[in-house]
């Protein structure tokens, strides 16, 4: 069985207890991760914070240089890390699964390198010539997820990185090993203590350390509350992407033909298990049973099994808790008259396997509808007028994304001015791009990620009055 050890300065730490992490697909021991002590996380913070006073003030080529350096390792350890992640979460190594994944890593990181934050110019007139300059925060504390632990790795520290901030992550420890092992493979292209990781119990109190300056959390919406309680007696920054519970409206006149791809990965992608998945779907009475019919074909095509058997597209719910809360979210909608078109019950056998389902003749109210069920079963909800659509899509205290799906943009684009929500798509649901920015309104989440907007969250600003 392989340990995976933590990295503190630069080397490897020397760790007395040790933990196992489960495949969810086999149930059998993948690897064991470190039990990190209190002396270790303090080490972790004083030696970012050491370095941080020589990688803030490198040239900025170097810190250039030093993200394209990570995208070459990450390159070049992709396999092994594809296959790492699929025996630890679930995912398929195919398909919107761990090789896609990994490619959203080096593209990330190269995206990232190309960005910049140069001295803005506020005022240059007779009187005075006034400046604004970007500087990086201080030391990270980064609290990954489950779900998409080496993208979301990757999407806190890449920006960490660029401005001349240092790190110390903390992955979730149901995925601890492929966090472990892509932060080695880091550290080959960057100074000691730019980039440290601890691993057990004790990172929890990482956000509300002494030494951290800004805590970036992706994760769900209690557990950010949490973290943004921990952070406030420090009055650190923070950025927090938490639970969504995203809606999408069909409009009339929308190509059900056209579209129905588009809506089945929307709320399907990396199994239902990602925050901005669709959630909630609904569809105009006029074509309500055309959109059952068209998402139930397509779900039911799917292969489903370990995700290192390279034919399945899908794989299982990454862990007991989740897989629990999906079926008796789902037992609960049938209980309520909720209509099965496919799946509804967990499959035989080993693992926590899940069938895609999809469940009609459900409304708001149901628990199904209501709660961020984060796995593979999407509630269809029938509605007659679209402005009833818009206030039940509204009709949530998260915020984090909405599409809407029509063949007429400027009349989707009316319709989704209205959505409260940090993104809305039109007829497509879910992409994310490094250079746009990324966030949620209302219970959803602090900040943005992504973009220029997302770099400067992990800078603060002074602004400098030379007078003429």
């Amino acid at each position: 069985m392989r340990k995976y050890d933590a990295i503190i300065g630069g080397l490897k730490a020397d760790c007395a207890e040790w933990r196992g992490v489960t495949n969810p697909a086999t149930e059998e021991l993948v690897g064991e991760y470190p039990v990190c002590t209190q002396g270790q996380l303090d080490q972790a913070v004083a030696a970012a914070n050491e370095a941080f006073k020589i990688w803030s003030k490198t040239p900025d080529q170097t810190r250039v240089d030093a993200l394209n350096a990570m995208a070459d390792f990450v390159e070049a350890n992709a396999d092994e890390l594809a296959n790492l992640l699929t025996q630890e979460q679930g995912k398929p190594l195919k398909g919107v699964g761990s090789e896609f994944e990994l490619q959203g890593c080096i593209g990330w990181l190269r995206a990232t390198a190309g960005m910049s934050l140069p001295v803005k110019t506020l005022e240059d007139s007779d009187e005075r010539l006034a400046l604004l300059y970007r500087k990086p925060v201080g030391v990270v504390a980064s609290v990954t997820p489950w779900n998409w632990p080496l993208m979301i790795a990757i999407w806190h520290i890449a920006p960490a990185i660029r401005v001349g901030c240092t790190v110390v992550i903390k992955p979730a420890s149901n995925t601890p090993l492929s966090t472990l092992r892509l932060i080695e493979i880091l550290n080959e292209a960057l100074p000691k203590g730019v980039l440290n990781i601890v691993t057990g119990d004790i990172g929890h109190q990482l956000p509300s350390h002494p030494g951290i300056a800004k805590v970036v959390f992706t994760g769900s919406t209690p557990v950010g509350k949490k973290v943004m309680a921990n952070a406030a007696a420090g009055l650190k920054r923070i950025t927090l992407e938490l639970g969504g519970n995203d809606a999408g409206i069909v409009l009339p006149d929308a190509n059900i033909a056209d579209i129905a791809e588009g809506l089945f990965w929307g709320g399907f992608i990396n199994n239902g298990q990602t925050c901005g998945a669709l959630k909630r779907l609904y569809v105009h009475e006029s074509q309500y049973e055309e959109v059952c019919t068209a998402l139930t074909a397509i779900a039911t095509a799917m292969p489903m099994g370990n995700g290192l058997d390279e034919k399945n597209m899908f794989g299982p719910i990454q862990n007991k808790s989740q897989f629990n809360l999906v079926r008796e979210l789902v037992d609960d909608a049938k209980a309520q008259g909720g209509r099965i078109l496919c799946g509804g019950k967990p499959l035989a056998g080993k693992g926590y396997f899940y069938p895609l389902t999809l469940v009609a003749d459900v409304t708001d109210g149901m628990r199904l509808v209501d709660e961020e069920q984060f796995g593979p079963a999407l509630p269809i909800i029938k509605y007659s007028d679209v402005d009833d659509a818009i206030r039940r899509a509204n009709n949530s205290d998260m915020g984090l994304g909405g599409s809407v799906w029509s063949s007429d943009i400027d009349r989707a684009r009316e319709v989704a001015c209205q959505i409260e929500s940090g993104t809305v798509w039109i007829n497509s649901h879910g992409a994310v791009l490094p250079h746009i920015p990324f966030g949620g309104v209302k219970s959803s989440g602090i900040g943005v990620e992504f973009g220029i907007e997302g770099l400067e969250e992990y800078t603060t600003m002074q602004s400098m009055h030379i007078p003429k």
